[in-house]
Parts: C-alpha cells; structure tokens; sequence
C-alpha cells in the first residue's frame, strides 16, 4: 500500500491510536493499579505488627567486684562449707565449754574426795596422837621403866608413827586448795613439837599440864581439817563442822582422861598444878558438852540418833565391865552411874594425899574405873567420828565417780551430736550443691548445644524429622532448686515451642511464595509466547519495538519469579541438561536486565 493514499492514512490513524492505547495503559501499569485492581487482599493495619520500644536495650548488670577470693565470688559449695564452718565452730565452741564444766566439776570432786582422804587420815593422826598421851600417862607418871611400861609406851608411839605416815602419804594428792595449804603448814609448823613432847612428857622438864597442853597443840591443828570437807560442792558445809565438833567432843575428853589419870595415879601433880589441873578438868567437861551439843545441833537426825545409841552402848558396857570386876573382886566398887559424879569429885578434891584418894576409891573412883568408863566413852566418840569421816570419803568417792561419768557421757554425746550435726549438714550442704550443679550443667547444656542444635535443624530448607521433645532437668526435688528446674524446663518447651512455630511459619510462607511463583511464572510464559507471535507477525518497526519492549519487561518479571522461587528454597523451574555456550547463557542475561540496549556482545 502507498503512503500517501486515504487508505494507508486511516491505517496509520488507526495503529497511532492502538498506540496511544497501549502507551496509556503501560503508563497506567507504571502509575500503579487502580484501587479497585487490588483483588480481594487487604494489607494488614499498621497497628497489627509489633512496634518497637524506642531507646537502647538495657545495659547488663555489670561484673561482680572483688577478686577470686572475694566471698560474692565463692562458688556455691565454698559458700555452703563457709555457712558449716559457722554453727560447727559454735558447736565446738559450746560442747567444748559444756566438757570443759563437766571436767571441772569431776576435778572438785576428785580434789573433795582427796580432801576427805585427807581429813579421815588426819583425824587418825590425831586420835593416835590423844592416845599415846594418854596411855603413856599413867607409865610416864609412875616412873614405870619395866618392860610392861616401854611395851605400853612404845606402842602407843609406834601407832602414832603409822598414823603420821598414813597422813603424809595422804598429803601427797591433797589438791592446791588455799585453805587446806595454810593449814597444812599451819600444822607443819607444830608437827616438829612432838619429838620434844616425848622426850620431857610428864617429866622435870615438863609437867603434866604443859605435856597435855602440848599434845594438844599438835593434835589440834589436824582436827580442824575436818572444816574443809566439801562432799564436791566447793563449799563447807555444816557436815564438816558436824566431824569437827565430834572430834572437839572426843579431844575434850581424851583431856578429861588423862587429866583424871593424873589425879589418880601416884604421886600426883603438886599444889600449884593440882589448882591448874582441877580447873582444866572442870573446863574440858564442859567443852565435852558444849561440843555434844554443837554436834546434835549440826547434825542430822541420824547423826542424832548415833550418839543417842552410842550412849545407850555406853551405859550397857560400864554395867557388864562392873559385873565383870565384882564377879573377879567381891570388895569391888562400881563407879558412879553418872560420869559427872567422877568429874565433879575430882574438880574438888582437896589433895592428892592417900587419905584423899581412899575416900575416893570409896566411892568407887579409881585410875582403873577413871580410865575405863572414859575409855568407853572415848571409843564410841571415836567411832562416830570415824563413821562420818568414811562417809564423807565414801560420798566424795561416789561423786567423784558420777561426775567422771557425767564428764565421759557428756564428752561422748558432745562429740557424737557435733559430729551427726556435721554429717548431717554436709550430706545436706552435698545434695544442694549436687544439684546446683545439675542445675547448672543441664542450664549450660541446654544454653550452649541443645537449643542452638534444635533451632539449627529447624533453619534448614528441609530439616526434615526433628524431635522437638524436652527432656526435664533430673532435678525431683520440691525444693526451690527443683522449682528452678521445672521453670527452667518450661522456658525450655517454650523456647522450642517458638522455634517449631517459626520454622512452620517460615514454611508456610516459602510454600506462599512458591505457588505465587509458580502461577506467575505459568502467567508470563504464555505471555511471552503471545508476545513472540506478535514479534513474529507484526512488520511495523515502531510497533515491533514496543513489543520487544514488552517482552523484555516479562522477561524480567519471570527472572522475579524464579528469584522468589530461590528465596523459598526450590529450583528454578528452567534448567538446560545440556552444555550452553558461554555467548548464549551472556545473551540470556543480558536480556534480563533493565537497560540492555547498553550491552553489546
């Protein structure tokens, strides 16, 4: 057809406007599409996604202070074993202060029964002493130096010399007690006398008083050791006093004997000492008594009643030595009844002349009734306070034994109950720590390998099976560490949870992609081989030109396509089997570029 002819015009005209068509509708493409060309999809509202916080994270709380050795620092088993060092050193520090009482106190009982060994063999010593001045009186007196006056004097001080070795060995575990010490040497000072004593007793050098009033003056001294009995209180008590005033009751009338002796036996004392001696043995009959009755006040009732029975004793033996003596001697005559008949007849006696003395034995009172009816009095005062003393020893003995019993009972559950408590909290102190670090290794575990592991697989295109089970913390505990485990555990399934949902989420959505993809990809493949026939029969350049335009906008919209294909994880949907030149596959992607009327091959 020739240009310039009507028809070829309205050709024109007609393909200028099929081009202003296509032009517009592109331009439309490019401006956007029309509302109404949305489809059915709505885009979520902007409130629906999350909005960030503005401002920085906050900041980690920062490092611990101090250095390793710092108590912040301590691992939690250092800090379990600080805790038990704690009570364990109170423990120790309170069961060592109970032993240490329990120790104490055995101690005063072991020194209170020393104490009253010491006691019982100083009052032997004195007894022994009392009686060698007294039984050597009469030999002494009458210048007896036959073999019967040495046996009897020899005797009397062999006795006393086992009496003082008895004491001095008792001396030797006698405990460091002020008191006991200051008597001690009290009667160390006066012990040196006796030597003196038996060499001018009853002699020139030294009369009757002086000798009596010498024994006393070492016997003395060992009585009132009896003051410091305690029976393991650490205090005195009325028990000792109750032994001092029998032993003062049994010195008065050790006196009272050997004073009468005196009186009694040939030649006697002289005028001056006569007067001394009566009054001597006026005073010590009522020392006697006064003695008695401090005693019977001091005393119990059984000590009561011992003397009472003691008297009784008394009366019955003075009534059958007299029988006795009448029975052997009809001309006998018994002595009075009463004790203090004796006493009284020799406190006022005018002299000691023969005449005197025969209206004494008249009456019955004789050195041999003298001497028998105070000996009995003096055995059975003797034998009460030996009583007391063995019981003061057998008391302090038993208390001494209780408390060094008490002292290993204590001791023995002291240690016992530190050592349970011990135990008891290590096994305690060794079950949290076990599980703290349980609780940390499965903390650690889970935070390190487990989790990351999981999320990992989860990440993958195709992870394929993955167990997605939490195993629990092998905490079973229902304490606050095993309350941590469980909440651990739980964060764990959550954790895992989010994991599981996220990787599903990112399935659906590459699945979203894929179809979207795929549908395009159908969609630009025939549009493409409607627009390759198009190419194929249109002749006129210009409109040619836009066509080869349009095919390469879909092109590249099918290279889109095959990019989202990538992103949601599949192949690409074309795929040469074959080798491809190098100038072809150059070609193929210049094509799909936006400006390849840049690229020249």
């Amino acid at each position: 057809m020739v240009c310039g002819e009507p028809g070829s015009e309205r050709l024109r005209h007609d393909v200028g406007a099929d081009r202003r068509e296509v032009v517009g509708r592109v331009r439309r493409s490019k401006n956007g599409p029309e509302p109404s060309a949305r489809g059915n999809f709505t885009p979520p509202p902007r409130a629906a996604a999350p909005t960030p916080v503005s401002g920085a994270e906050p900041a980690a709380a920062p490092a611990a202070g101090g250095g390793r050795l710092s108590p912040r620092n301590w691992r939690v088993p250092t800090r379990l074993n600080a805790i038990l060092l704690i009570p364990v050193a109170v423990g120790l520090v309170m069961g060592g202060f109970q032993v240490k009482s329990s120790i104490d106190t055995w101690q005063q009982a072991r020194d209170a029964e020393h104490t009253a060994r010491l006691v019982r063999a100083a009052l032997g010593y004195a007894d022994a002493l009392e009686n060698e001045r007294d039984v050597t009186a009469a030999p002494l007196l009458m210048k007896k130096n036959d073999a019967a006056g040495k046996a009897t004097v020899d005797s009397a001080r062999k006795a006393t010399d086992e009496a003082a070795a008895a004491f001095q060995e008792a001396t030797k575990s006698a405990p460091d007690d002020s008191g006991l010490q200051r008597r001690l040497k009290l009667f160390g000072e006066a012990e040196p006398k006796l030597a003196q004593l038996r060499q001018a007793a009853y002699t020139s050098k030294m009369t009757g008083v002086q000798t009596e009033e010498g024994y006393v003056g070492v016997a003395h001294p060992l009585m009132e050791f009896a003051n410091e009995l305690g029976l393991g209180t650490g205090n005195i008590t009325s028990y000792g006093r109750t032994v001092y005033a029998m032993s003062l009751t049994k010195a008065a009338l050790s006196l009272e004997r050997s004073i009468g002796t005196h009186l009694l036996v040939k030649p006697g004392p002289d005028a001056p000492n006569l007067a001394t001696q009566r009054v001597s043995l006026s005073s010590y009959a009522y020392l006697e008594r006064i003695a008695i009755e401090e005693y019977t006040g001091g005393g119990t009732e059984a000590d009561a009643q011992k003397l009472e029975d003691a008297k009784e004793k008394i009366k019955a033996d003075g009534a059958a030595l007299s029988e006795k003596a009448k029975a052997e001697n009809p001309d006998y005559v018994a002595p009075p009844a009463d004790p203090s008949d004796m006493v009284t007849a020799l406190a006022t006696m005018k002299d000691t002349s023969t005449s005197t003395r025969e209206e004494l034995a008249g009456k019955g009172i004789t050195a041999q009734n003298w001497w028998a009816a105070n000996t009995l009095k003096y055995t059975a005062y003797r034998q009460i306070e030996s009583d007391l003393a063995d019981k003061a020893v057998s008391e302090a003995s038993g208390i001494a034994d209780d408390a060094k019993t008490s002292a290993f009972i204590t001791g023995a559950v002291v240690v016992i109950a530190l050592l349970a408590a011990f135990i008891l909290a290590g096994l305690v102190a060794r079950q949290m720590s076990r599980a703290m670090r349980q609780l940390r290794n499965a903390a650690f575990g889970i935070a390190e390998q487990r989790l990351p592991m999981l999320v990992d697989q989860l990440s993958r295109t195709d992870p394929g099976r993955v167990d997605t089970r939490v195993a629990p913390i092998p905490i079973t505990t229902k304490d606050e560490i095993g309350e941590v485990a469980r909440a651990f555990d739980q964060v764990h399934r959550e954790a895992v949870r989010l994991a599981s949902e996220q990787a599903l989420l990112r399935g659906n959505i590459n699945a979203i992609f894929t179809n979207l993809s795929r549908r395009n990809q159908s969609l630009i493949e025939g549009q493409l081989t409607l627009i390759t026939d198009l190419e194929n029969n249109e002749a006129d350049p210009d409109q040619l030109e836009n066509l080869f335009r349009l095919d390469h906008l879909a092109t590249r919209m099918r290279r889109n396509g095959e990019n989202l294909l990538v992103l949601a994880g599949e192949e690409p949907g074309r795929r040469w089997d074959q080798p491809v030149p190098l100038v072809d596959v150059l070609r193929a992607a210049s094509s799909e570029v936006e400006q390849y009327e840049r690229i020249e091959l």
